[in-house]
């Protein structure tokens, strides 16, 4: 019954700044960890950043200082302000909500949205 849509991606030169949003629908909870993972051609997913329900961060240690999440609990929506974006950033977005019942962790994750950093 869950189901997570990003938008915000697009086409953005270098520099340049982009906020991604992506809102869980059909909950009637709030997920104990939103965040984003990204993946460029021909590499794996990797962790952009997450948050959880009490608000702390975590950022791979490339995203530091140019990337921050936020979330709204009250709307179960999670959101990523891109800013100095490189071409290096260009990848596919995805995001990601998870929830603990008991001893089960329950994984969700979005279709992605396209960001491409380009001149």
């Amino acid at each position: 019954q869950v189901q997570l849509v990003e938008s915000g991606g697009g086409l953005v030169q270098p520099g340049g700044s982009l906020r991604l949003s992506c809102a869980a629908s059909g909950s009637i909870f709030t997920f104990n960890v939103m965040g984003w993972y990204r993946q460029a051609p021909g590499k794996e997913r990797e962790l952009v950043a997450t948050i959880t329900d009490g608000g702390s961060t975590n950022y791979a240690e490339s995203m530091k200082g140019r990337f921050t999440i936020s979330r709204d609990n009250a709307k179960n929506t999670v959101y990523l302000q891109m800013n100095s974006l490189k071409p290096e950033d260009t990848a596919v977005y995805y995001c990601n909500a998870g929830y603990f019942s008991g001893p089960y962790y329950h994984d969700n994750w979005g279709q992605g949205t396209q960001v491409t950093v380009s001149s």
